[in-house]
């Protein structure tokens, strides 16, 4: 079985191109990962993700124990396995979802009780139990078990969230089951203040992780405020290791982060715009919904070489979004992914010429000018 490990390959500037090693295959990096919460990534077959270009998919913890059960799921052979999903996999540690969905959260040293989003029932999870669930599922990349700190939050609020979380990244680290092929990521906290995401990142440097995330961001506070964020954060992260930015996000979101030294990228908005008729597309985002598109014979993206902009007109497109047809979610989620995997592609390739700072101007222009209408 193949070591788990990250090479890097080439750098420009901050921007990083590497390449991490799982039990399941390798992922070129930078990398977005699709987002598959419920063993799905909606409006989706595993071989049209795969298609799409993507290498590695994002699991969920919280969702996974409430629905189907991470017991039931590793009796029936991992996730891999149930979802149909031959590549590597990531997982969430479910300290997001038990922020932002669960009911009644009480929260300790030890962990969190909360009540089920969906059908009221109560749960316990730990730094430990979340490990025992991402072990159940046969996670390559196991996510340490943390508090993700609001937004916003005094610096004292901050910094108690954050001390938390190092304990149970601790915790996490300790109840982790090493084994060939398979590594687990610490998560930096600490909000906006960069005494706290020092004091984060050396902490869990200290403990020693497999890779680094950072947490907390994409929650409101803006995206400068997030590059400034990402500016004194990834530099203390080590360099022989991963870095992940999670949640996140727009493509000048993806870009802004690549130039300042990110290596992974999660986020449900391709696949959630392209059930809401949102295409992203080298001209900006269009909006499929809007009549202009009724007889318009051109494709959504001529840039593009996925199914719906190979084979089907905007005025199609528009017809099965007005008629809400299941076709149109699935041909627009497929759209997104595939041109989010270009954008890495192209970012791969960037660093790998000494061009990124070059191509990030141009990929901003390109985002900015806006779809042409037909003549």
């Amino acid at each position: 079985m193949t070591a788990f490990g990250f090479t890097l390959l080439a750098t420009d500037g901050m921007g990083r191109r590497g390449r991490l090693e799982t039990a399941h295959g390798s992922i070129e990096t930078p990398a977005f990962m699709p987002v598959g919460t419920a063993a799905t990534v909606k409006a989706m077959m595993p071989e049209s993700v795969a298609a799409t270009g993507a290498e590695i998919l994002l699991g969920n913890t919280y969702h996974l124990m409430l629905r189907p059960g991470a017991e039931r799921v590793g009796a029936l052979g991992g996730l891999h396995r149930f979802m149909g999903w031959d590549k590597p996999i990531l997982t969430d540690s479910g300290g997001f979802q038990v922020m932002s969905l669960a009911k009644l959260r009480k929260m300790d040293e030890d962990g969190v009780t909360f009540r089920s989003h969906v059908d009221g029932s109560a749960h316990r999870l730990t730094p430990e139990r979340s490990m025992e669930i991402q072990h159940l599922l046969d996670a390559d990349v196991t996510m340490a078990f943390d508090e993700c700190t609001p937004f916003p939050a005094t610096h004292e609020v901050a910094a108690a969230s954050m001390r938390l979380s190092m304990r149970w990244a601790a915790r996490s680290k300790a109840a982790f089951v090493p084994r060939e092929g398979y590594g687990l990521f610490g998560i930096v906290q600490g909000s906006v203040y960069p005494d706290l995401r020092a004091e984060s990142a050396a902490r869990l440097a200290e403990i020693g992780f497999d890779g680094y995330a950072v947490g907390g961001l994409a929650v409101g506070e803006g995206q400068q405020a997030m590059f400034d964020t990402l500016d004194f954060t990834t530099p203390l992260l080590p360099q022989t290791k991963p870095r992940y930015l999670m949640g996140v996000g727009k493509p000048m979101d993806i870009v802004g982060a690549v130039l300042r030294g990110v290596d992974m990228f999660d986020c449900v908005m391709p696949t959630r715009s392209g059930r809401t008729a949102q295409a992203f597309t080298h001209r900006g985002t269009l909006n499929l919904r809007n009549a202009r598109h009724a007889d318009d014979p051109r494709p959504m993206d001529e840039h593009c070489d996925c199914p719906a902009c190979t084979r089907f007109s905007r005025a199609y497109l528009h017809h099965l979004i007005r008629c809400e047809e299941i076709q149109g979610a699935m041909l627009l989620t497929w759209h997104n992914l595939r041109f989010y995997q270009m954008l890495m592609a192209r970012l791969r390739a960037a660093i790998e010429t000494g061009t990124l700072a070059h191509t990030a101007q141009a990929i901003e222009t390109e985002l900015s000018r806006g779809d042409v209408e037909p003549i």
